[in-house]
């Protein structure tokens, strides 16, 4: 369905045909899924993967566990890597804990805004030397988003490729270290060298769900004629 110009490559890897597909999709909440090839074409599969429980990796990735178990019984990836729970939660984290000041002016844009996530996000990208604060929480989502993509790809062997889908993941494109990222991402140990062929795709069409939900429709008309 998606074609060259709805993906952004950010490592090439060498991709196993046919091999299982990862889509770890930040929006809102935090969306997993994972295609398989059934002898005709990749079909995809649901999962509940951004319930999972954050593990930590790092000593602040371990305090911001410790913070947020002061607040909730659970601490899912869906708390740390997504726009609705994770953006605001990692902001507090790093204000109240003293990490980085935030800019009064910061503040009064936060206290006036409906949402936060979209102010934290456009001033990383846009004024993040005024205000370190938001590119601090920037670079810790995309460093979770890294840990936890490459946790997908060992969880069902999708050798074929992860794409990061979503909403954030397109609107980050410009925070995006690929160095870092692919580091953090292939960094599981005795699986490392799996992990640095897994092609890691960003996907840029907004539709792609849609698309895909469209396609599916059709073929069950077509099967049901």
């Amino acid at each position: 369905i998606l074609e060259a110009k709805d993906l952004h490559t950010l490592h090439p890897g060498r991709a196993q045909i046919r091999a299982p597909l990862a889509v770890v999709a930040p929006g809102t909440g935090l969306g997993e899924a994972f295609l398989l090839w059934d002898g005709h074409t990749y079909r995809a599969h649901p999962s509940e993967g951004g319930h999972a429980s954050f593990a930590p990796v790092g000593e602040e990735q371990v305090d911001l566990l410790r913070y947020l178990l002061q607040h909730h019984s659970h601490v899912s990836y869906e708390r740390v890597c997504s726009g609705g729970l994770g953006i605001p939660n990692l902001y507090r984290f790093f204000k109240e804990t003293g990490r980085y000041p935030e800019p009064d002016w910061l503040a009064e844009e936060l206290a006036e805004a409906p949402d936060p996530t979209p102010v934290i996000v456009q001033t990383a990208l846009k004024r993040g030397e005024d205000a370190p604060i938001c590119r601090a929480v920037v670079n810790a989502f995309l460093d979770i988003l890294a840990g936890e993509a490459g946790n997908m790809v060992l969880k069902v062997m999708a050798t074929g490729g992860v794409y990061l889908g979503g909403g954030l993941p397109p609107r980050l494109l410009e925070a995006f270290d690929a160095e870092r990222f692919l580091a953090i991402f292939s960094g599981k140990g005795r699986f490392a060298d799996l992990l640095r062929n897994v092609p890691v795709h960003i996907i840029l069409n907004q539709k792609a769900a849609l698309l895909g939900a469209a396609r599916y429709g059709l073929e069950i008309l077509s099967t049901e004629r």
